[in-house]
């Protein structure tokens, strides 16, 4: 690891991954904006769109935030990468910049501390008046420390208010975390209602926040799941108060059924078990009067029939639970897995396991069971040292799901009990080629054939699949990037293929990919030592694209 700072090289290339990695190299002059905090660092880097990151250092390691699509589902994308790389490249001057960070921080402390209580009224004052988002959590804290119940009401339903968010009456992904950021200080406003010895209105509340937000949800974008965090955390607050206030019991349960049988239910993921305290006896016997004449009036709903399921489990009937899910017996075995699991759960483990292995006994024959029934029995097989019993069950999942995820689960148990021989693979792969269809074009769909052989490491069998049409675009790209150094004049091939298409297309997202081929393709020239071809190709391909102008800018960012 770099002396100064908490991660180098290696660390970023098993944080991001190799492909992410190479990609976070073309980028590093893309960099811009950087600022060196105490404990993280952020910067613009130049792609599809500017995008903004934040790398922090924590005791558990560097991580990284990055708001393109990639980022934003939680990897640590190229963009990251690229900002690593420029921090290591000045790793001499970062002790210094945080020094200046800290003595800012202290500096900013101290002066807020020297200012007098007017003074600082005026610059909050001054803050309120340009920011409309801080105006509104200021007054609702200032509500919520009154005593006007009607004010702060009005104040919490005002901040899961869409209408200022929404174009067209659609709340779209750019703005919908925004409108998240503003609808949790209801969160907090709720809390502090609990907090502060009114937790009789926190419950009141919070019933209508939760309806006002679940009633707008489906017209926001929440790609996210910004706002649904938000919609769980009004939920919890509701259990919160109900703990404290302990409102009626009836009225509750009433209350409770009415949302989770209602349209709203999914959204927040209230769970009635969770409420049996507050609930009590009173409570719990009227929910499961309600949600029995549910489930008669009902018989196939799945909201009823779920209700019932978690009122039975919080009763801890579990036998009527087992009779409820075994009146109504599915062909994936999905319920004998459900009565297997609640059977676990209360101590008996031998009935469950004759469940599970009856939901595979009678799954249906072509489509096979669920596919979480064989992983409950095999894992029970295993823990009871029957690792040879588990062999045949993985076979017989990968005949019904020729997946990559079927195929690794037969290999890791095979090898566990040391007959994952060429036979069992050679056997496995089969089954998998029979499932793909070979095609001379790079098609939109590729095989789990080509994923297994890349997973297995074998990049010569890979090669041959994927020629003789068993992989797509995506996969013949994957196959080029882990054999560039060993095959070159191959993954040149490979690049030159896929580029063709995107030089008839246009649009900054086809531009990105098209720069990174060309830096992978321009790798290839190099280690095959024609370079000079390169440039020929390149210079060919700017006049024929010289229109172009975003092409072209990209181009030269990346030295092509």
């Amino acid at each position: 690891m770099n002396n100064v700072l908490g991660f180098d090289e290696d660390e970023l290339r098993r944080l991001a991954g190799s492909r992410s990695f190479e990609r976070g190299l073309a980028y590093v002059s893309s960099v811009s904006a950087m600022e060196i905090g105490q404990r993280s660092i952020t910067a613009i880097v130049d792609g599809t769109d500017a995008y903004e990151v934040e790398l922090t250092e924590q005791a558990n390691g560097l991580t990284g935030r990055c708001t393109c699509p990639y980022g934003q589902e939680g990897n640590f994308c190229k963009h990251c990468v690229a900002v690593a790389l420029t921090v290591l490249q000045q790793a001499d001057s970062v002790p210094r910049h945080r020094a200046a960070a800290t003595s800012r921080g202290r500096q900013l402390t101290a002066w807020l501390e020297s200012r007098s209580r007017d003074e600082l009224l005026s610059l909050v004052k001054e803050h309120i008046d340009g920011n409309r988002d801080l105006r509104h959590r200021l007054e609702l804290r200032a509500a919520t420390a009154g005593d006007d119940f009607g004010a702060v009401r009005e104040h919490i339903l005002g901040l899961l208010d869409t209408r200022p968010f929404a174009r067209y009456g659609y709340v779209e992904y750019a703005d919908a975390h925004a409108y998240g950021l503003q609808a949790a200080e209801a969160v907090v406003a709720l809390r502090t209602l609990t907090e502060t010895g009114r937790a009789t209105e926190a419950v009141e509340v919070a019933r209508d926040a939760i309806e006002a937000l679940a009633r707008t949800y489906g017209g926001i974008d929440d790609s996210d799941g910004v706002v649904g965090s938000v919609a769980t955390e009004l939920a919890a607050a509701h259990l919160e108060a109900c703990r404290t206030a302990r409102p009626d019991p009836v009225r509750t349960a009433d209350w409770l059924v009415d949302h989770l049988l209602g349209d709203l239910g999914e959204v927040t993921g209230v769970l009635l078990p969770d409420y049996a305290d507050a609930l009590g006896a009173a409570g719990l016997a009227q929910a499961h009067e309600r949600a029995a004449a549910a489930l008669r009036d009902n018989p196939k709903g799945w909201a009823e029939r779920y209700l019932m399921e978690q009122l039975m489990r919080a009763e801890g009937s579990v036998d009527a639970l087992i009779a409820l899910h075994a009146a109504d017996l599915a062909p994936s075995g999905a319920r004998h897995l459900l009565i297997a699991q609640d059977l676990e759960r209360a101590g008996r483990p031998a009935e469950a396991l004759e469940w599970a292995e009856r939901g595979l006994r009678e799954a249906d024959p072509e489509h096979g069971p669920d596919s979480r029934l064989p992983d409950f029995v095999c894992e029970r097989y295993t823990r009871a040292g029957r690792g040879a019993d588990v062999v045949p069950i993985r076979r017989t999942a990968l005949l019904h799901r020729r997946t990559l995820a079927a195929y690794r689960d037969l290999r890791t148990t095979a090898r566990a009990v040391g007959c994952w021989n060429e036979t069992e693979r050679t056997r496995a792969l089969e089954t998998l080629r029979a499932d793909a269809r070979p095609r001379k074009s790079l098609g939109p769909t590729g095989s789990a054939l080509v994923d297994a052989l890349l997973d297995d490491g074998d990049h010569d069998a890979a090669w041959e699949a994927a020629a003789a049409g068993y992989a797509d675009s995506s996969q013949w790209l994957t196959l080029a990037d882990l054999t560039r150094d060993d095959r070159p004049a191959d993954a040149l091939d490979v690049y030159l293929r896929l580029i063709g298409p995107l030089l008839t297309r246009t649009g900054d997202t086809t531009y990105e990919h098209l720069t990174e081929l060309l830096l992978s393709a321009r790798a290839c020239h190099r280690a095959l030592g024609t370079e000079d071809a390169f440039t020929t190709y390149m210079t060919t391909l700017r006049t024929v694209q010289k229109r172009k102008r975003k092409l072209t800018i990209r181009l030269d960012q990346h030295g092509l």
